[in-house]
């Protein structure tokens, strides 16, 4: 059965839907469960590279899991072509509940693929890859494409206009154009899109908090609300929580522990989770800790947390540690934590986190 719940129903059902971004490396099962636990009523997978997922068994068993529990969930690809776009969506589509174009990544590698923004040029492709999709995969599989918008407001109006029209359940538009990155959100393109479309459209850029998902939603109208580096620092977020409650970490060691994630992805995320709740001098030690165990008794020496037997602990760090050496020990992620703020940010450009 292709689809597990309508996700465009969601929209009809909820006066606001939240929603977590794709993101690079951070958007993975784990996070999706325990962002859907506080709040968030539709999760995207991490961008993959779809002519990669179709080609290599590795790709697919590395890139994409999932669960019963993991509904709704889009997936999305970047492609140039609606072939490798529509075969990486047929091979998904028993296991989520629908698939996203990527049409707002900046980087200069996606760029040069000719994916991600690069198809903001290239409307012609954007299309055939609906429509190809919707005559293999009708409604109710979900359909969307998330962008950026263009310098040129009307151009974007007409964009989003002709995408809707070629069958996409949804739109997602991070409120800045590929170039820019620190700007404020262009509130008024967001607008215009949600007045002159039909279809959905879910906001994205600079939400931090659930004051701005319910301000970006009040200023715009439109009916979802996305946020990306604030649900990292933050996965209560949705639920009004001005920082990570200490619930949410144990959550979060406890989903960790009994799913294997990978000690890389246990640490870097509490590091995100931490930021606003350790001070500096202890968040810069928490950050170049190495192992489960050092991570598990730092959280036990500041916090109220219960951890769980040092046996299960040990199994899972003899068996999983950090793969690249460059990483090994933890100082490149810390490093950048500890960097300039513009030097952090390109960290972050690396992870993604700029198509928000």
């Amino acid at each position: 059965m292709v689809g597990r719940q309508e996700i465009v129903s969601l929209f009809d059902d909820k006066p606001l839907v939240h929603v977590a971004a794709p993101m690079v490396r951070y958007s993975k099962l784990q996070f999706r469960t325990l962002v859907r636990k506080y709040g968030c009523d539709l999760c995207f997978s991490p961008m993959i590279v779809a002519d990669s997922f179709v080609k290599s068994i590795k790709a697919r068993d590395v890139e994409f899991t999932t669960n019963e529990g993991d509904s709704p969930l889009s997936v999305q690809f970047a492609a140039n072509n609606a072939n490798d776009f529509v075969e990486a969506a047929e091979l998904v589509a028993p296991f989520c509940d629908g698939v996203d174009l990527n049409c707002g990544c900046p980087q200069r590698w996606a760029m040069k693929e000719g994916f991600g923004a690069d198809l903001l040029s290239k409307p012609h492709i954007i299309h055939d890859i609906v429509r190809q999709l919707r005559n293999r995969l009708p409604q109710p599989f979900a359909m969307s494409v998330k962008m950026r918008i263009l310098s040129d407001i009307r151009k974007t109006v007409d964009l989003c206009r002709s995408v809707e029209a070629t069958g996409v359940s949804f739109l997602t538009v991070h409120g800045r154009t590929p170039k820019q990155r620190c700007e404020p959100v262009d509130l008024d393109a967001l607008t215009q899109i949600q007045q002159a479309t039909s279809c959905p459209i879910v906001a994205n850029g600079d939400v931090r908090s659930l004051n701005d998902a319910v301000a970006l939603h009040q200023a715009t109208g439109c009916k979802g609300i996305m946020s990306a580096r604030g649900l990292l620092q933050n996965p209560a977020l949705f639920q009004g929580h001005s920082r990570t409650p200490l619930a949410c970490v144990q959550d979060w060691i406890k989903l960790c522990l009994e799913s294997e994630a990978s000690f890389q992805c246990f640490h870097h995320h509490l590091v995100f989770m931490l930021e606003k709740v350790l001070p500096k001098h202890e968040r810069h030690a928490f950050n170049v800790l190495r192992s489960m165990p050092e991570v598990l008794d730092f959280i036990s020496q500041y916090f109220d947390i219960s951890i769980p037997e040092r046996s299960r602990i040990e199994n899972f760090s003899s068996n999983i540690i950090y793969k690249d050496t460059a990483v090994r020990d933890g100082t490149y992620f810390s490093s950048k934590l500890m960097e300039s703020n513009d030097k952090f940010e390109d960290y972050l450009d690396s992870c993604n986190l700029f198509d928000e």
